[in-house]
């Protein structure tokens, strides 16, 4: 007997749940989820609560809009509720497809598979897993068994995600520590071409992981690394492992990060994020054939490397549609001309304002950077803050620009003075305009003195020697 939906069920009614209990959202996550994430929100006044988002921008309940330069980590690249990538979907569920059912070829996958080639003409083969952790879990395990080598290297300060494998090969202790033992792996300087070969003539190492632009302070590899590296590694047997989970789909003003230099054809690239159109989650491992044969070598080795959610449908279909909404609207071009008249509207600031120190980056990937000033008056302020935590003034900096201007940002890690400014890749000159103004507003008030911005500083003080 079926079991199916009756006429006088009472059904599932989820705009009357969201209206029932939606209210409830932050005593929900503080009683059943990370309670530290409210906490952390109430304490920086991020507490807010958004009604309906579209493209770049939010609303809440009052009607404000808010300018978005996160982008969900930057798996919004294509902003919020794409009308082409919300049809796809519709349009996928709506055929009804028998999906997922593991022992047949459905077509979708292939065809997902076939157009990201198209953007890697050295590349052969796609695994689909369902985030960009398990896109570089896959890199790992492909590399160690293609080479018969167990170590794999890595940068400091780089970030490739939280499950076993990739914190491995994360170079920031304060998502380590506890979590050992973790894989034999070994850290490297960013740019540090000496010990990366000292490294490799030890004849243990699988494979190099890099991000083309480190997501944790927007660290650009040095110009010819990456080719350098390149030449290393194969010399000594081992694999380039390009990290292209941010960096990857147009982020940088390319379609993949590592294309700006000339020459670098890296074995395996990990994509995830921007893949997803901020809908169904979505991780890819791209590889050379080689590689992909002698990991699935036999029909008994067939479902040696698999995922229950890879390859499905709806994720698929979205995937299709981002790739294919990049091309016909030019995303890829107008994150390079965005993100050069963003990041030289800001460069042009480093001379006015003493606290700020740096502004890096390509495409719509951009670190700003504050330093210690030199007016007297502004570097006890800063040494306070230093000596407290490291990274306070740059919360400063973004809390009021989502509190006074609608503007949501984050820094770009723990114990950094950096923001990191990754907003959706559709965004135009008139965002450039709001964000530059905000922020030159903000500036003004640090250099000024303003009373609520430095009051604010002295919460954040307060906040973290109580952590400590």
């Amino acid at each position: 007997m079926t079991v199916g939906p009756t006429e006088d069920a009472k059904g599932f009614d989820l705009a009357r749940l969201l209206a029932e209990r939606g209210g409830e959202r932050y005593e929900l996550h503080t009683r059943h989820l990370n309670h530290q994430l409210p906490r952390m929100l109430h304490t920086i006044g991020f507490d807010k609560v958004y009604e309906r988002a579209e493209g770049a921008h939010f609303w809440d309940a009052d009607g404000n809009d808010y300018l978005d330069m996160l982008a969900g980590f930057g798996v919004m690249g294509l902003g919020r509720h794409h009308p082409v990538v919300r049809k796809a979907l519709h349009d996928v569920l709506d055929a009804s497809l028998a999906d997922l059912t593991r022992f047949d070829c459905p077509p979708l996958p292939g065809l997902l598979a076939e157009k990201l080639l198209a953007y890697s003409p050295h590349l052969d083969r796609v695994f689909f897993g369902n985030s960009g952790t398990e896109a570089v879990e896959t890199a790992l395990k492909f590399a160690r068994y293609a080479t018969g080598k167990p170590r794999i290297l890595y940068c400091a300060h780089a970030f490739h995600g939280l499950t076993t494998g990739s914190l491995s090969v994360n170079g920031e202790n304060g998502f380590r520590d506890g979590f050992a033992p973790l894989l034999p792996d070994t850290a490297i300087e960013l740019g540090d071409l000496d010990a990366l070969e000292r490294e490799l003539r030890r004849g243990d190492v699988a494979a190099f992981v890099v991000e083309p632009i480190q997501g944790k302070g927007v660290h650009m590899t040095p110009p010819g690394f990456l080719r350098a590296a390149q030449e290393l590694l194969h010399r000594h047997k081992a694999l380039l492992i390009a990290d292209e989970v941010q960096t990857g789909l147009g982020r940088t003003g390319m379609f993949y990060a590592h294309q700006h230099e000339p020459g670098v054809e890296p074995d395996l690239v990990c994509v995830a994020k921007s893949l997803s159109g901020g809908y169904v989650p979505v991780g890819a491992t791209l590889g050379k054939e080689w590689i992909f044969k002698k990991v699935y070598s036999s029909m008994d080795r067939v479902l040696v490397h698999s995922a229950s959610f890879g390859s499905n449908a709806q994720a698929m279909a979205a995937g299709l549609a981002v790739l294919s909404v990049m091309e016909d609207e030019r995303v890829v071009d107008n994150a390079r001309t965005t993100g050069d008249l963003l990041r030289s509207r800001l460069a042009a600031l480093v001379d006015k304002y003493e606290l700020l120190h740096d502004v890096r980056g390509r495409g719509l990937m951009i670190g700003i950077e504050f330093g210690r000033p030199k007016s007297l008056a502004l570097r006890g302020r800063w040494t306070m803050l230093q000596a407290a935590r490291k990274g306070l003034f740059a919360q400063m900096v973004v809390v009021p620009l989502l509190q006074k201007h609608r503007i949501l940002t984050q820094v770009s890690g723990d114990h950094l003075e950096v923001i990191k400014l990754i907003p959706p890749l559709i965004i135009g000159e008139a965002e450039v305009d709001r964000f530059v103004a905000a922020f030159t507003a903000v500036m003004d008030e640090a250099h000024g003195g303003g009373s609520l911005m430095w009051d604010f500083g002295r919460t954040l003080v307060k906040q973290a020697l109580q952590s400590k």
